[in-house]
C-alpha cells in the first residue's frame, strides 16, 4: 500500500486551490507528448461499470480549429443577446475562450453505446456515462496544473456543429472542448471572481444534513 503523509495532503489541497480555468495563454508550444500524457492520466479515472466511456479527439488541423472558433463566436454572440443593460456590458467584457491563443485543442466525448462494462450501473442512471467522462476531465485538469500547464473548458459551442466539424460517430455525446497551454500568469482566484461576475461560496451553503 502507498501511504500519503501530511505534507503530501497539504500539497494536494494546494493543487486544488491553484487549479484555474485558463483563458489567457502564452504562445509557447507544449512539449512533445504532453497532451498524450494528460490523456493517459485521465484514463486512470473511475467510470461506471469500468465502462471507460471517454473519447478524446486532438484537434490539430488549422481549418477545423478555425471552424470551432467561428462556432464559438456565433454562440457567444447569441449568448450576449440573452443579457441586457449592465449585465450585457459585463458579459461582453469577459474573456470566455482561449481558442485562438492556446497551442493545444482537445475535444472530449462520451461514447453512450459502447459495450465496455456491459451496462453495469447504468440501468437507472444512464447519465453516469457522462459523469464518468467529467471525472476524467477533472483528473486531467489537476494533472495539467501539476505540470504547470493551463486548461480551459469552452462550453459556449454548438454540440451538433462540433460533431460535424470533427466528424465523429453520432453515438458520441459532446462533453467538453478544452484549450491547453501555458498560462500567461498564475492566479489563486477564478477569473470570473476577479471580474466580479460571481464569487466562490463556502461549502456550508451547499450542504444539507438529514
Amino acid at each position: 500500500m502507498v501511504e500519503f503523509d501530511d505534507s503530501f495532503r497539504r500539497q494536494l489541497r494546494d493543487l486544488f486551490v491553484w487549479r484555474r480555468d485558463v483563458r489567457r495563454f502564452r504562445s509557447d508550444l507544449l512539449p512533445d507528448g504532453a497532451i498524450d500524457r494528460l490523456i493517459e492520466t485521465a484514463c486512470l479515472s473511475p467510470s461506471v461499470g469500468l465502462s471507460q466511456p471517454w473519447r478524446f479527439v486532438t484537434v490539430d488541423e488549422s481549418a477545423r480549429r478555425r471552424d470551432v472558433i467561428d462556432d464559438f463566436k456565433a454562440c457567444n454572440a447569441d449568448a450576449l443577446n440573452t443579457y441586457a443593460g449592465e449585465r450585457a456590458a459585463r458579459y461582453a467584457a469577459l474573456k470566455l475562450s482561449g481558442l485562438e491563443q492556446a497551442p493545444g485543442h482537445l475535444a472530449v466525448f462520451a461514447d453512450k453505446i459502447s459495450d465496455i462494462g456491459h451496462g453495469l450501473g447504468r440501468a437507472t442512471m444512464p447519465e453516469t456515462i457522462e459523469y464518468s467522462v467529467v471525472a476524467a476531465i477533472t483528473a486531467m485538469w489537476l494533472a495539467a496544473r501539476a505540470d504547470g500547464i493551463g486548461l480551459g473548458w469552452v462550453s459556449i459551442l454548438s454540440p451538433d456543429r462540433i460533431h460535424a466539424i470533427l466528424d465523429v460517430p453520432a453515438s458520441w455525446k459532446f462533453v467538453a472542448y478544452l484549450c491547453i497551454g501555458y498560462p500567461e500568469a498564475e492566479c489563486d482566484q477564478p477569473e470570473l471572481e476577479k471580474a466580479k461576475w460571481e464569487h466562490r461560496r463556502e461549502a456550508s451553503e451547499f450542504t444539507l444534513r438529514r
